[in-house]
């Protein structure tokens, strides 16, 4: 995805973090008056969407390069993360609709605010057809597609598995339903693309120790109670001058200057302020690229808010994603360190089929960007491991973070095997585009993708039992 130029603001307000006269920068398309463009289609929707952002793989499967001479493959195995979905509740968009009613009723709505009501409740409809929280059409789509892809890159292993007895693909996913339905989903996917694959395919199971430990982690979860430099940073990016004038931008395209005054004084029971408010119209205009092409005909958020000024609170929700489950502060590995149950469970299942004890030729596995976002920063991927000093805000400008790029809707990792004779490889696919593992890994030649196991183990300082 594109990179953004990016221009400095102001320093946060005073009593939180202590960022002094250090500069916060964001997109520097982010100019409160900006103009909107043309509507994006999901795939080059760039960073303004985050983690909401609809899933694009990034390479072609038919430009992977080839395995060194003799070698073939015998295993794959995934991370995914579910795909797209409804919103969690109807909380900002009833919020919203409480505020459209109220400068209805001071005749402070402009003529484009007239429309947004309507088009609030219909992504509020859309959303309660397909259940709050759970996977959408367009989520299901995106597994599918994923599945496909992988039968296409690996057509011999898919087709000798389908030859096959007993439980050759092993599924499992979180306790939570929309992990649960895009597991159905990549299934569908892959039985579809390689018939007479599914007698050998499981029934998929709940692991939440591997692939919901955010919500156990003991270390974790303290951080996220007790730590203040979480909530300071998140203060002193959302309490920006830059912030508040973004916001009052957006919502005058809707509301009268006089009304978003109100707004920001408090004065009106929807929003404590304006920024609350654009945060709110931020995550409905988030949420329709979420849905399905049925449920979006003739509905068009975008106008109500730019693309620039989503940018910028795209930048505020990468805030809190990088600090609650990113790279976040230097010095500390407790947002990522969790997820070292997650790297066990690969590579104990590559040991496991070259030891002989597996006959598995896929483990599938899905999950949570939660657990995405900390996998990355073990790994060693691009964009997950520049960290920040304390009191130095993560910005645009200072870190290549981008919770678009790290884990959008059914982001992905997976792990090829590949074997010659006693010797073993193995690959790697970010979101489907060829990822060297960490850079004091070696591949087995310079710019190849492949690296031999050991070296891997040996690299990540893995061991069976460790």
């Amino acid at each position: 995805m594109n990179r953004r130029p990016l221009l400095a603001s102001a320093a946060a307000a005073a009593g939180v973090l202590a960022v002094g006269a250090a500069l916060v920068a964001g997109p520097a398309s982010a100019d409160p008056g900006g103009a909107s463009g043309a509507h994006a289609a999901p795939a080059s929707l760039g960073d303004a969407f985050t983690t909401k952002t609809p899933y694009a793989p990034q390479q072609n499967v038919r430009s992977y390069q080839k395995a060194p001479a003799g070698f073939v493959p015998v295993l794959t195995e995934n991370v995914s993360r579910h795909g797209s979905r409804a919103m969690s509740d109807s909380e900002d968009g009833d919020a919203l609709l409480a505020l459209v009613a109220e400068a209805k009723a001071a005749g402070a709505l402009t003529p484009l605010g007239r429309g947004l009501a309507s088009q609030v409740q219909r992504v509020l409809d859309a959303n309660a057809a397909i259940g709050y929280g759970q996977l959408s059409p367009r989520g299901e789509d995106e597994l599918e597609g994923t599945a496909e892809r992988a039968a296409a890159r690996l057509p011999g292993l898919f087709a000798s598995a389908a030859r096959g007895k007993g439980v050759l693909v092993d599924v499992s996913s979180s306790s939570q339903q929309r992990a649960h339905d895009s597991a159905d989903a990549y299934v569908a996917g892959l039985e579809r693309a390689v018939p007479g694959l599914s007698h050998v395919v499981g029934a998929t199971t709940t692991d939440d120790a591997t692939l919901y430990f955010h919500k156990s982690d003991a270390a974790y979860k303290a951080y996220l109670k007790d730590d203040a430099r979480i909530g300071e940073a998140e203060d002193a990016a959302t309490d920006q001058p830059r912030t508040h004038a973004v916001a009052r931008a957006a919502l005058e395209r809707s509301f009268t200057p006089a009304f978003v005054d109100r707004l920001a004084a408090g004065e009106l029971t929807s929003f404590d302020d304006e920024v609350a408010a654009a945060r709110a119209l931020y995550a409905i205009v988030q949420n329709s690229h979420d849905l399905p092409s049925s449920d979006t005909r003739g509905l068009d958020l975008d106008q109500f808010l730019t693309r620039p000024q989503a940018s910028w609170f795209g930048y505020l929700d990468d805030v809190t994603s990088f600090y609650e489950n990113g790279p976040a502060f230097a010095g500390s590995d407790v947002t990522y360190r969790m997820a070292g149950v997650l790297l066990d469970d690969l590579f104990s299942t590559l040991e496991a089929k070259r030891d002989g004890t597996s006959d598995l030729v896929a483990k599938l596995r899905f999950t949570h960007a939660e657990e995405i976002m900390p996998l990355a920063s073990l790994l060693g991927l691009p964009g997950s491991t520049v960290q920040q000093r304390t009191g130095d805000l993560f910005t645009y400008a200072n870190n290549p973070f981008r919770g678009a790029e790290v884990a959008p809707m059914a982001a992905n990792i997976q792990w090829d095997l590949f074997r010659k004779g006693d010797r073993y490889l193995v690959r790697m696919l970010d979101d489907e585009k060829e990822t060297a593992f960490k850079a004091s890994c070696t591949p087995v030649s310079k710019g190849s993708t492949f690296y031999d196991l050991d070296e891997l183990e040996s690299c990540y300082g893995w061991s069976a039992g460790s």
